[in-house]
């Protein structure tokens, strides 16, 4: 069958073993979709939500990207491993002397803003290679600490050596590096042996559909199961524009609003589910970020929408 333009949201339950293109792949065939893009990548190891864009959405994965995560990982005490997970060979075994007391002092030190150091078994590049590929060759290059931020840790279980915790975090933290840390901190080492991912900004694995499920489904449930591609961008302010108003947005023009200035806000013309893009606001000036195209707002046009969407409107 051909394939065709689809504009949305895909929220999928990535399954264990899987790599997120090789998901997207999958889900993109299902669905028989144009063109699609996922939004960061989950290792194969790594569980849970993984947003899918399809055509309009695709402009607004990089809204995904930044946004703050969601994790349950799951730890084992006691032991390090090359790779910082399971999938490494346990390179140092210590014994576990710990109580809740120590885990929870542990995990208070490792949160707030804190520096990490990349892992050397992880996709972030220098001089065009991915790290893993100088790992897999033994080789040890330079990296420098990044910048992230923990926003909280939550102790879900421990028993015995395994710790169950849930991460609120910024963009770009490890948490196979922050599962080392804490094992640092307790003093008897530790690894990742499973993480789920449970939220990326305002989408949450609630509403995500695995793949089994999403293969047993007919073309039109599948269809049903996308969001429209504002969802990423759920938790910003809006505005809605008038008709005319709205048609030079769409054209880039800058247009006078009588609004606080705003890095980030949604923008809609007046029919239900006229998503037009999103934007910012300078010195009371609405000025475009990325813009959908005519074609791709009258496709959304014809999805459902409520005025609840619309929380603001100008004249």
């Amino acid at each position: 069958l051909p394939r065709r333009p689809l504009h949305g949201v895909l929220l999928l339950d990535k399954p264990l073993g899987w790599t997120s293109n090789d998901a997207l792949q999958k889900v993109k065939g299902l669905l028989r979709a144009l063109k699609g893009g996922h939004t960061g990548t989950l290792d194969p190891l790594a569980t849970g939500l993984l947003p899918l864009c399809f055509g309009a959405a695709t402009k607004f994965a990089q809204v995904s990207l930044d946004a703050d995560k969601a994790y349950r990982a799951t730890l084992t005490l006691g032991a390090r491993t090359l790779t910082g997970d399971l999938e490494g060979a346990v390179v140092e075994q210590r014994p576990v002397q710990v109580d809740a007391r120590s885990i929870a002092e542990a995990c208070a030190r490792l949160t707030g803003p804190i520096d990490q150091l990349p892992p050397m078994h992880s996709a972030l590049k220098k001089d065009g290679k991915a790290l893993y590929e100088y790992a897999r060759a033994g080789v040890d290059v330079e990296r420098e600490r990044r910048r992230v931020t923990i926003h909280a840790i939550d102790i879900v279980e421990w028993h015995d050596r395994t710790l169950v915790i849930e991460v609120v975090c910024s963009k770009g933290t490890y948490i196979r590096t922050l599962a080392e840390d804490i094992g640092q901190a307790l003093g008897c080492g530790a690894h990742l042996a499973a993480l789920c991912r449970m939220s990326s900004g305002p989408v949450r694995i609630d509403g995500a559909v695995s793949l089994e499920e999403l293969q047993a489904m007919s073309d039109a449930d599948r269809l049903a199961r996308l969001l429209p591609p504002d969802a990423l961008l759920a938790d910003w302010p809006s505005l809605r524009l008038d008709a005319g108003e709205a048609g030079r947005f769409l054209s880039g023009l800058r247009r006078r609003v009588e609004h606080p200035d705003t890095d980030r806000m949604r923008v809609y013309g007046p029919q239900p589910g006229a998503f037009l893009g999103s934007a910012h606001i300078r010195a009371g000036e609405l000025i475009a970020d990325r813009l959908l195209s005519p074609p791709e707002v009258h496709a959304l046009c014809r999805a459902p929408a409520t005025a609840s969407e619309f929380p603001e409107s100008l004249p």
